[in-house]
């Protein structure tokens, strides 16, 4: 197999998390080139390389430059950025001709996802969101029992987000709403938004949502209640200001069962009529998202989080906010 040619685009500590399981996979991934503009980030990209008796691949802050310099030698991009660049970065990449497997979330406004579907289809080229619930087998797995009808009706969704979230991340980009488009809800809770999104499949008619700020630009603590168009009713708690590492909870409450989860697809338990407790659905481990990238590339399975997916959030993140805003007033998204 021929590596792909890659360019990564922010090299940060989340980045680089990424970096060192896909340096594993030389036979399919080559990293060519990075574009970091900081100093810092850069060296630590450098120092894991080396730690691997690696060369560190070149880095070219300049986007735009990058891609006249290496896009012809470039099969596709892997952007790791903070959310306000992931519009103009995705777009330059497949402009360019890279497929592009782009970091959550997709976007920050339904506006800006309804651009990257626009220039997807001008293209031609691939764009897979990095979430990793919606590319795992388990909410794969319980996404195809919802729509099979074998779990029945869904009758209500609710979900949890918690984490030690605003003290570490104070005086961070992802606390200024500018960037960030959001604060914890908009950040750990994306997946909370995305998987329960992704369960759902079906359009949010109506949202009422509350914030707490707890004295920060962004939210930190977050209420949603939803309807969607079936009539089924969700709700969502976003809890950032707790002593422990990011936790969470999601279950689908059916009439001929309940399926419960977490917002990254790291299970799945199904509780069927008659069972006293959830028993584990017996699926294989989830790979990586650039496994899950390369996999939808080579076509040996669909996109499972395309932008389509990412456009039904971003609507839904856009009504939470005028929601939030207007101290819980309920937005209509029909």
């Amino acid at each position: 197999m021929t590596p792909i040619e890659t360019v990564m685009i922010g090299c940060g500590r989340m980045a680089q998390g990424h970096m060192h399981s896909m340096l594993a996979q030389q036979e399919t991934t080559h990293i060519r080139v990075v574009s970091e503009p900081s100093p810092a980030a850069y060296a630590s990209v450098c120092a894991l390389y080396r730690a691997h008796d690696l060369e560190p691949p070149p880095n070219q802050p300049d986007l735009d430059k990058l891609l006249k310099e290496y896009g012809p030698e470039l099969d596709a991009a892997f952007i790791i950025t903070p959310h306000a660049y992931h519009h103009d970065q995705t777009k330059a990449c497949m402009q360019a001709g890279l497929d592009v497997l782009l970091e959550k979330p997709m976007v920050i406004t339904g506006a800006e996802a309804e651009s990257l579907i626009a220039e997807r289809d001008r293209s031609g080229r691939l764009l897979v969101v990095a979430f990793p619930g919606s590319l795992s087998p388990q909410i794969r797995t319980a996404a195809t029992l919802l729509r099979s009808g074998e779990m029945g009706t869904i009758l209500t969704i609710s979900g949890i987000s918690w984490e030690n979230w605003r003290i570490p991340n104070i005086g961070t980009w992802r606390q200024q709403p500018e960037i960030a488009g959001g604060g914890f809800f908009f950040d750990t809770g994306a997946h909370m938004l995305n998987t329960i999104t992704d369960l759902a499949g079906e359009e949010f008619v109506e949202v009422a949502a509350w914030f707490d700020q707890r004295g920060t630009p962004v939210e930190i603590l977050g209420v949603v209640m939803a309807r969607l168009a079936s009539g089924a009713l969700v709700t969502m708690n976003a809890c950032g200001d707790t002593s422990t590492r990011s936790t969470s909870d999601v279950r689908v409450f059916c009439s001929q069962g309940v399926l419960c989860t977490d917002i990254w697809g790291h299970f799945l338990h199904r509780q069927r009529p008659g069972d006293a407790q959830p028993e584990p659905v017996p699926l294989p481990p989830s790979v990586g998202v650039w496994q899950q990238f390369l996999a939808v590339r080579a076509g040996e399975m669909d996109n499972p989080c395309p932008p389509e997916v990412g456009l039904r959030m971003a609507h839904l993140w856009d009504a939470i906010r005028l929601s939030a805003a207007a101290n819980g007033d309920r937005v209509s998204l029909v």
